[in-house]
């Protein structure tokens, strides 16, 4: 089986930074990360999508992709389309979780609140728009202990943000579209790997013909149904795995009714087998 979403991007640090600017309009799939993104809009006319809802983007926007959310930007009109997006490991975030503090905080408020993007309600930049110049500069340029300046810029930037949302300077905007009952399916789906999920079920839990569920998933996911699911329980697979679990229990645990199916369907996906990947 073709895997329905692509993986795009690869991290090897803890983070990386890059400040991109596309000339000409560019066509992006749904894709996925196995990483963190944080992305700051600058300029462009950009409709932003993810898990099912789409965003408008105005300039200084920040876009917060958990890792493994499907997303895609849709990219219109002449202006270029110029942003900074930063690659993050999960792992380097939960390192930082204190009691005193959290630097995914910013991620899990974003899913509270339901929008994957924060929006400044005051005019000028707050502090950590200068900070993240400075990691540019400081990446760019190099200089003494270079790798350790460039994280406790990267930290700085992190704790300013994470600051910030409890002020009034962010806030959540409202998404473009996205219709109610597919994201309360998505969620549920996602909450609910184990079950049959199957396209009936779904269909007659969230009040949808077979048709008009099929038809309106496609077009708000980029995705059938079926693929969607697959492509949610390997990734959290994939996860489980690097907790360590035993991949039995990961076959099971993500809806998978045997272990040949599970790693049939895992190696489509990912190019090797369950136990590659454990190793």
């Amino acid at each position: 089986m073709e895997p329905v979403y692509q993986k795009r991007g690869y991290l090897t640090d803890e983070f990386r930074l890059f400040h991109l600017t596309d000339v000409k309009p560019q066509e992006f799939t749904f894709h996925y990360h196995d990483f963190d993104k944080i992305i700051i809009f600058l300029s462009g006319n950009v409709t932003y999508m993810i898990e099912g809802r789409s965003y408008e983007l105005a300039p200084y926007d920040i876009v917060l992709v958990s890792h493994n959310e499907i997303h895609r930007p849709s990219i219109g009109g002449t202006i270029p389309y110029e942003r900074i997006v930063i690659y993050l490991s999960p792992r380097f975030l939960s390192s930082y979780q204190t009691d005193d503090g959290d630097l995914g905080s910013c991620f899990k408020a974003a899913r509270e609140h339901g929008s994957h993007v924060l929006r400044m309600h005051v005019p000028g930049r707050p502090a950590f728009f200068s900070t993240i110049q400075r990691l540019e500069i400081a990446i760019r340029e190099g200089g003494y202990a270079k790798p350790l300046y460039c994280r406790v810029l990267f930290l700085e930037f992190l704790i300013q943000l994470n600051r910030a949302l409890g002020s009034r300077h962010l806030g959540y905007p409202d998404t473009v579209s996205a219709d109610s009952r597919i994201l309360a399916m998505l969620e549920y789906i996602n909450h609910n790997l184990a079950e049959s999920l199957s396209i009936d079920a779904l269909a007659s839990r969230f009040h949808f013909s077979r048709y008009h569920l099929m038809r309106l998933f496609k077009q708000e996911t980029g995705s059938t149904i079926a693929r969607y699911i697959t492509s949610k329980r390997l990734l959290a697979a994939k996860e489980m795995l690097a907790a360590k679990l035993p991949i039995t229990e990961i076959c099971y645990r993500c809806g998978f009714q045997n272990y040949s199916t599970f790693s049939r369907a895992y190696k489509a996906e990912f190019h090797e087998s369950p136990r590659q990947t454990r190793i």
